[in-house]
Parts: structure tokens; sequence; C-alpha cells
């Protein structure tokens, strides 16, 4: 039996629970967590709710609970240093120190280690500490992103063509980053399909789980503002259908380079989930960024499907032996939808903005399982606050299913709420497929030019 230390109060570390508890080992889950996670918590045997910053506090209840190893959730403990802090007094950890973890928190780190070590994947892109040379940089390329160097919970990215549209507005977003972070990072804008690739590394292997499409914008038809993930959706095959498993492994490669180039750089051994953000453009898979932990949303897609005894999994990742460890997903399709308040992402003056404080009520919900995010439960209910509420995933044989499932449970929960209907639905499904098939053909069509 191990006495587990889960770390995090959202979705992800809901799932992450559930699949702890599955294992054949009678694991027990104590959990410290920023707010009161309802679905985590009835599933510990204790909680401790606290500060990700209170290394002290996290030390001391994992003393007290007689902890055998810690499995991180979310990024922000990482980057304060609770795994260093942990193995401090001999509790190995799942999840990254925190120089390892510059991985997702320091994206100049990332672009430079993969161009250090001749990685494939870097777009063209340039790292400015000040506002000189700026201006040049955007004349030399068509489109831009714009990307902070730091912890922006998803939301800092900002994309020419979608957030903003002249040089004026890209300069002004590059002195706002400028004032609050040591770096700006431009690359050039990516034409493409975008895929999430989670895999579970113990620094010298590296294993792919199934690949995930996650959808960041606020509303349907991938309209409005960028969010920490509005939901996603997997397939049976551990494939997607604008993709092939051809570029499966053209990912799962850049991240094992990126795994033995982290040890040849800093002589640690990377222990964790590494998470790549692809992209599938006319020249082949690039890499967006990278996340030091697994995706929220996208942990709820595969930890589900999870066949491999979990406690294995994290012993394996701690002790360096995933190569002995014969890791399997069902092949069932899942979609993911998040319940989320009508505010959630409006401007604080839409009428709407109010609903983040409301109650919901979850009514008989059958065959999708929910996962509990951003909620405060009181005496008298469940409220929301002012982020994603429930995650609510589907699963089934194939995607239609799943996603039916999803759909039919969300409009099961009552209150001021919202969600992406159109996630895993047939029409965005082509539209994807569609676009893939364009790049590709645009991309022959400039090959045969040559």
């Amino acid at each position: 039996m191990s006495n587990v230390l889960l770390i995090g109060n959202g979705a992800r570390e809901h799932v992450i629970a559930e699949a702890i508890l599955r294992s054949r080992h009678n694991p027990v889950i104590f959990s410290y967590m920023k707010s009161n996670n309802p679905g985590i918590a009835a599933l510990s045997e204790k909680i401790l709710i606290g500060d990700y910053n209170d290394l002290k506090g996290i030390k001391k209840f994992s003393r007290d609970c007689n902890i055998d190893f810690a499995v991180i959730g979310p990024e922000d403990p990482l980057n304060n240093g609770v795994v260093d802090s942990l193995e401090e007094i001999d509790i190995p950890c799942v999840g990254p120190t925190k120089s390892l973890s510059l991985l997702e928190t320091s994206k100049s780190f990332t672009r430079r280690l993969i161009q250090k070590y001749n990685i494939p994947g870097n777009p063209i892109f340039k790292i400015f500490s000040s506002m000189e040379g700026i201006d040049d940089f955007l004349g030399e390329l068509e489109e831009i992103v714009i990307k902070p160097d730091g912890l922006t919970g998803g939301k800092g990215v900002r994309v020419q063509g979608d957030h903003f549209h002249t040089k004026d507005e890209a300069l002004q977003y590059c002195r706002e980053i400028l004032e609050e972070h040591p770096y700006v990072i431009i690359d050039e804008k990516l034409e493409g399909e975008e895929f999430s690739l989670q895999c579970l590394c113990d620094g010298k292997t590296v294993i792919a789980t199934p690949p995930v499409q996650d959808h960041k914008r606020r509303f349907i038809d991938d309209k409005g503002p960028n969010t920490g993930g509005m939901g996603s959706y997997s397939c049976e095959d551990h494939s997607l259908p604008f993709m092939n498993l051809d570029d499966v492994a053209e990912g799962l490669k850049i991240t094992q380079k990126v795994a033995e180039a982290i040890h040849k750089e800093t002589g640690e051994y990377y222990r964790g989930v590494m998470y790549g953000g692809f992209i599938i453009t006319k020249d082949g898979v690039r890499l967006l960024e990278y996340n030091a932990r697994f995706g929220d949303p996208e942990a709820m897609n595969i930890l589900p499907l999870l066949k491999t005894d979990f406690i294995d999994i994290c012993n394996a990742i701690i002790e360096g032996t995933l190569n002995n460890l014969n890791i399997e997903f069902e092949k069932k399709a899942t979609v993911c939808k998040y319940i989320v308040p009508k505010g959630y992402g409006l401007p604080e003056d839409h009428p709407d903005a109010k609903s983040t404080s409301d109650k919901i009520e979850v009514d008989n919900v059958k065959d999708a399982k929910l996962y509990y995010s951003s909620v405060d439960n009181r005496e008298d209910g469940l409220y929301m606050t002012t982020s994603r509420a429930i995650g609510v995933v589907g699963i089934a044989e194939d995607l239609e299913k799943a996603e039916r499932i999803a759909e039919r449970a969300v409009s099961s929960i009552k209150g001021s709420v919202d969600h992406r209907p159109d996630i895993g639905t047939k029409p965005l499904i082509e539209k994807r497929i569609n676009h893939m098939k364009e790049i590709k053909e645009a991309g022959r069509v400039k090959k045969n030019a040559k």
C-alpha cells in the first residue's frame, strides 16, 4: 500500500486521483489543494488547503502523512520548486524539478535548447529582452505569434489575425510583455492543425499517450478569446481525423530528442510528463510549446482509458524503468466539454459577467464522467467561481457516440452555465480535415513549383 501525495485542485487532478485509486496496490491519497475540490476530497484520506508557494507547509503535511511519493498536477507548484523541496526529505516525485520545469515556465529556454541541439520542430523565431530589433524582425515575417516568457495560464499567446492586426498593435503588446516578463518570444505564424501529445518520461525512456485536440477559443467555431481550454477529444484509433500515425511518431521523436537534450544540458533526468503542443504544417510537424505536466482538459481524455496500473507507471518514472513497462490504453474515443459560467471569458461590463458566482445543480448524469474544477462546495450546494467549473467526459466506441454522451450530460447541469456544443461534432471535425487537406495540397503545389 502506498501513501500518495497529490498536489492540485483542478479537474486534471480529479482524474489523476481516480487513476491512482484504480490501482491494484490499494493506494491512499493525501491531497494538498489551493481550494477545496469536492471530487478530489471525496477520494482522499486527508486534505489540506494551502498556497502552492508554502513549501514548508507541503513538507510538513507530507511528513505527517508518511508520504511515499508525490504526483504534481499544476505548473505553479513545479515553478515554485515543490519537487526540489520534497526530494530534500526523500520523497520522490512524478514531476520535474524547478530547473527542468523551465521546459514550460520559460519558452525561451525551450526554443534555445531545441536550437542548440539541432532538434527539428522549431519555427523561425527570435527572443528579445528589450524593444531593440523587434521592429526589424517583424518586417522579416509575413505573420507572427507573440509569447511572453513565463506562466500566463494558457492565455498569454497572441496570434496575428486573431488577437491583433497591425504592426503597431504587435509592438504595443511586446512593450506590455517586457514590463512584466524578462523576454518576449516572436515566432513565425504557422498554418495547420494542432494536437496535444502527452508523453510519460523517466529521463531516458519517453512513451506517448493517445493524441488529443484541445479547443482554446471560448465560443462556437473557434471564436472569441483564448481560455485554459473549453474541451477536447481523442479517437479510438489513437490518432486524430486530420492526421496519421506518422505525425504522432514525429511528435514523439521530437520529445525523445528533447529529453536527451535536457539530460545533456543539465545532467538531470526529466521525470514526469512532457506534454508537447504540436502543429501539423505543409512542411511537417512543428513544436508550439511544451508543458511540464498533464494537460487540462487533455488528461481527462487519456487517463480514463489507461489500462496499465497508474501506480506502476509512477514507480517506473521515479525509478527510471519505464522501458520495462507495457503501457496500454483502451481503443475508445473520448469527448470532454467544459461547463463554464456564462460570464467566463467575457468583459467585466458584459451583462453575463456576474454569473461566475452562481449556484449550479447536477441532475442524474448517467453515462458521462464528471471531473470538478473551480467550484465551491457550500452547505447549500455547489457554486461556480470565475473559471471553468466541471469537465464532462463522454467515452464510447467511436467519436460520434462519445460526443452524444457528453452533450446529453451537459444538458443535465442547471444554472447560468455555458459550454462549447460543437466540440467533437462531425461538422467541426470535417472542417479540421478539409483545412489539413488544403494545407497539404498547397505544400505539394509549392514543392512542384520549385
